[in-house]
């Protein structure tokens, strides 16, 4: 057997569930800033006007984005040297300290300036764990996977970040329902970064128990040339550039609802749940089905499905701003996305060689990321005061699938039942 069909380690539901819900944790405690991006600018960024301080937390929140590339080549890249499990643990401990640092973090009237300080190296800090937990964890799926079943496996990488989604939705909503707008914004946010701070124990037990999935002799190997994925890690900065700013568009829905439909908190972060729900059933849906007819299908037509769809659902949303439609537009844009940018994922994730695959996987998600998913909600904010047109995001949005479309066009199947190896034509 080569290297990248070595026989996967014996590995229980239990431990795969374990690195599916560490993994679910980091994300929840990372993007919980974004939908409570609102409240938080009121806390830590007062300023004349409301939406001064949105775009001062939004810019906070990319923040945490800049890290992520140093993160991915260190953490990433000693996932590569001395193993996946370790480099897990050390991200995973690393995020939740510093969530829990934001949700202590006095407000600017307590501490001053001091405040949005703090915050930011806090963020700064969440970005650098996170940049390097995306490969590594992947990687460890990958290797752990039955060949035929591979797809399912890394599929549980996404399904992991929709059910964070989804548990920051349902929390955000209980406590809207159950408090004033005021004191969601004095403390009620820090209630939901609390939470995921919690749950740290509980992810490095589930983790600790992992097996290990890079061997010896794969660790000791020399890597590969560079121009030997070169083609794969094109195709994976392209697709995950079109699937970060799709993503955070709909990232962005609770604040859109509220800042520019006028929604109340209640309603808005509804559009959370659905989000998170689409993605959640999205992933695990384009596992089953990429396992079974190959990874092309489902990348290529839920995209174009996506780029025909996105203006219309805005221009719906727009005129028709009711609950119903916010999260039916939520809901049905995030599922058909997921399907398509996790059917990439996981090409991407099978056709780069084992020893490299960690660092790689980590570097060009971070770079897509960094750029375009740290400045996005930034963007569309700004675009959307400046034109003062609402249908801002699902221009931005629109742009960016139709570029995924056609990096995915170019991509070969990589399917272990359909073809038995890896290829991508050029691009």
């Amino acid at each position: 057997m080569t290297e990248d069909h070595a026989a996967p380690p014996t590995i229980t539901r239990a431990q795969i569930l374990g690195v599916t819900l560490g993994n679910a944790l980091e994300f929840y405690d990372f993007l919980v800033f974004s939908f409570f991006a609102v409240q938080i600018g009121q806390c830590f960024f007062p300023a004349t006007n409301p939406q001064s301080s949105l775009l001062l937390a939004l810019a906070t929140f990319g923040a945490g984005f800049l890290t992520r590339p140093i993160g991915a080549v260190v953490i990433g890249g000693l996932g590569d040297r001395i193993g996946r499990r370790p480099m897990m643990l050390l991200s995973f401990a690393m995020i939740g300290l510093s969530t829990l640092g934001v949700a202590l973090t006095p407000s600017y009237a307590a501490i001053g300036i001091a405040a949005p300080i703090l915050v930011i190296l806090f963020r700064l800090v969440q970005g650098f764990a996170l940049g390097g937990e995306v490969g590594t964890s992947t990687a460890f799926l990958a290797e752990a996977a039955p060949e035929m079943k591979r797809g399912r496996y890394i599929s549980l990488q996404y399904a992991g970040q929709g059910a964070s989604t989804l548990l920051a939705g349902v929390i955000g909503v209980s406590l809207a329902t159950a408090m004033s707008d005021a004191a969601l914004a004095s403390w009620g946010w820090r209630i939901v970064m609390a939470i995921g701070a919690a749950t740290v124990p509980v992810g490095l037990v589930l983790r600790n128990s992992l097996p290990e999935t890079l061997h010896a002799t794969a660790s000791a190997s020399r890597p590969p040339p560079l121009k030997s994925y070169a083609k794969v890690a094109i195709f994976a900065f392209l697709t995950m550039l079109s699937a970060t700013i799709g993503t955070y568009v709909l990232n962005y829905m609770t604040t859109f609802a509220k800042a520019t439909l006028g929604m109340a908190s209640g309603v808005a972060l509804g559009a959370t749940v659905a989000v998170g729900l689409g993605n959640m059933i999205g992933s695990l849906m384009s596992g089953v089905l990429s396992d079974r007819d190959g990874r092309r299908p489902w990348m290529v037509w839920p995209m174009i499905a996506v780029a025909v769809g996105v203006m219309p659902a805005f221009w719906l949303l727009v005129r028709w701003p009711t609950a119903t439609m916010l999260y039916a537009v939520s809901f049905l844009l995030r599922l058909v996305l997921s399907i398509a940018v996790t059917t990439a994922f996981i090409a991407v994730a099978e056709s780069l060689p084992i020893r490299v695959r960690s660092g790689a996987l980590s570097i060009v998600y971070a770079l897509a990321i960094s750029i375009f998913g740290g400045s996005t909600q930034f963007v569309i904010a700004w675009l959307t005061g400046v034109t003062g047109n609402p249908l801002s995001p699902a221009w931005y949005m629109f742009g960016a699938v139709v570029l995924g479309v056609v990096a995915m066009a170019f991509a070969r199947e990589t399917a272990p039942g359909r073809l038995k190896t890896a290829a991508y034509a050029d691009i």
